[in-house]
């Protein structure tokens, strides 16, 4: 898995992104940084040391950074302004995402409000494929990602 290497890494593959229309939704999504609408090449770059990982996605013109590190048993993710902390379990071959806790600005937010987030990773045939959904309550869709990147 792509996870597993030490050091600066550089994949390639194809991505499918549908975003909300609302404009709770649009403001959520841009707060996180996530990519727009859209079917095409993705590139990722990461940089991964021991203790964190730093992930930048291009799609289209779009830069989606983001912040991987272990704390308390979780996966945490920091993406803009929030900060996940997620809890990871397998199935049927496949890493799934659950959301455990949720920080933004470092003030915890609800749990259940964000039931709608997570995601799922495998690699199959030499390709990591993952699945992201992100909706809240109130706002709705914020972005639905799913595609493939190549894995040397």
């Amino acid at each position: 898995m792509v996870h597993l290497r030490q050091g600066p890494q550089h994949l390639s593959g194809e991505v499918e992104v549908a975003r909300g229309t609302r404009w709770l939704s649009r403001l959520c999504a841009w707060a996180t940084r996530l990519p727009p609408a859209g079917k095409g090449p993705i590139t990722v770059e990461i940089d991964a040391t021991p203790g964190h990982e730093r992930w930048t996605r291009h799609v289209a013109s779009h830069a989606m950074p983001s912040r991987l590190w272990s704390r308390d048993g979780l996966l945490c993710e920091r993406l803009g302004l929030v900060t996940f902390g997620f809890r990871l379990h397998a199935e049927d071959g496949a890493i799934v995402w659950r959301v455990e806790r949720v920080r933004v600005f470092g003030l915890p937010l609800p749990k259940a409000w964000f039931d709608g987030v997570g995601a799922r990773e495998s690699e199959f045939d030499g390709r990591y494929h993952f699945d992201v959904a992100a909706s809240l309550p109130l706002a709705g869709l914020l972005v639905r990602y799913k595609g493939w990147l190549h894995v040397d």
